[in-house]
């Protein structure tokens, strides 16, 4: 009765998430259901929050609908109603100070009991920023770490589609705006079922719930809670993804986004989030490190941070490994045009292999500096 109770209050079209938070402090599922729908008496602390008219709607729909019905459209949808006060309830919402009263599931629960990380970004994406976040999610995933989205358009299912794609340890997540039966958009149907069957499908309304645009800023929340670092990989100067970082940093919730270009629209909000202090984004290895999973210098072999030179520096590297060079001779050496060889040299002391002294070039270590 509880389950069912809990899904019919929460499909209560007047009713809404703080509004069924502050009726459940107060009344156990089954009775505040009984209490609306036949007019009884109310906490004082919920009838006063709430508006005359407002109640008596939220009674005449209580006494539309049916706790029973409401259980056998959850368990013919193969969803599992989660309400606060059980054990299965994900622990990193029960903690939250906007904690949702009810969660609507599809999939395991588990699937959050390892790393967590946030991808997630504008619905008009570029093919640029789709491309960068199904490697994210593919890299994530192949590192066993589980990636969270809102399963929209553009950013959110490209990083889910780098997960399948992916093969790795790590788990979809998706915290979705609508019932976790209502497939929104519908281009994303099969997308949907397969994070509902490999990973989990979290809602915060039962099945046949539409998705009104009003969700998806309250969606918002639950989302930025799951998350131990959330990344944003493009954003608009506005929209939902600045919303769930706005979510993520009141959390205490690293926030992290990818560069873009000034020129690019897509990139506005990023950008500024970097301005704001967002830590920047350059690989999955950033992302990595945040996470306290940085595994480069793991093992037995030295791990070297500095970019592998190109087939034009590795020539005058070698050239410069066998003995000090001036340009003048890597150029006689190499046989390439002073501008190439120039830039060559200039890239390879930027990014720690070389130094220049006088004119003169050799390998960064090198004994000849003792």
């Amino acid at each position: 009765m509880s389950a069912g109770a809990l899904a019919a209050l929460a499909g209560l079209a007047s009713m809404g998430p703080q509004r069924l938070r502050l009726l459940l402090a107060h009344h156990q599922p089954g009775d505040a259901l009984d209490l609306l729908a036949t007019g009884a008496e109310l906490h004082p602390m919920f009838t006063r929050a709430t508006p005359a008219e407002l109640l008596e709607r939220l009674r005449a729909q209580a006494a539309a609908t049916s706790a029973d019905r409401a259980l056998d459209d959850c368990e013919r949808c193969g969803v599992t109603v989660l309400g606060s006060f059980d054990p299965r309830f994900p622990a990193q919402l029960a903690v939250d100070p906007q904690a949702p009263a009810v969660v609507f599931v599809r999939g395991d629960v588990e699937a959050l009991c390892g790393r967590r990380v946030g991808v997630i970004g504008t619905r008009h994406a570029t093919a640029a920023g789709r491309a960068t976040a199904g490697e994210l999610g593919a890299q994530l995933a192949g590192e066993g770490v589980a990636v969270v989205s809102g399963l929209a358009r553009g950013i959110d299912a490209a990083a889910h589609r780098g997960v399948r794609s992916g093969g790795g340890g790590g788990r979809p997540v998706a915290v979705v705006g609508s019932g976790p039966d209502v497939h929104y958009p519908k281009l994303n149907a099969e997308l949907w079922e397969w994070v509902a069957t490999v990973g989990l499908l979290i809602s915060e309304w039962p099945p046949g719930t539409a998705p009104d645009a009003w969700r998806f800023p309250q969606r918002n929340r639950i989302l930025a809670a799951l998350c131990e670092v959330l990344v944003v990989v493009e954003s608009r100067e506005r929209g939902g993804s600045l919303i769930t970082a706005r979510a993520a940093a009141e959390r205490s919730v690293e926030v992290m986004a990818v560069p873009g270009s000034p020129r690019s629209r897509a990139s506005a909000g990023t950008n500024q989030l970097l301005v704001d202090g967002a830590a920047p984004v350059t690989s999955v290895d950033d992302v990595l490190t945040m996470l306290g999973l940085d595994h480069r210098r793991q093992g037995e072999h030295p791990f070297d941070p500095r970019p592998v030179p190109d087939a034009l520096q590795t020539l005058v590297l070698a050239a410069c490994e066998r003995q000090p060079c001036t340009l003048d001779m890597m150029i006689a050496e190499i046989g390439a045009a002073i501008s190439e060889v120039a830039l060559a040299a200039a890239r390879l002391e930027r990014d720690g292999w070389l130094i220049e002294a006088g004119g003169w070039f050799e390998p960064a270590g090198s004994r000849l500096q003792w």
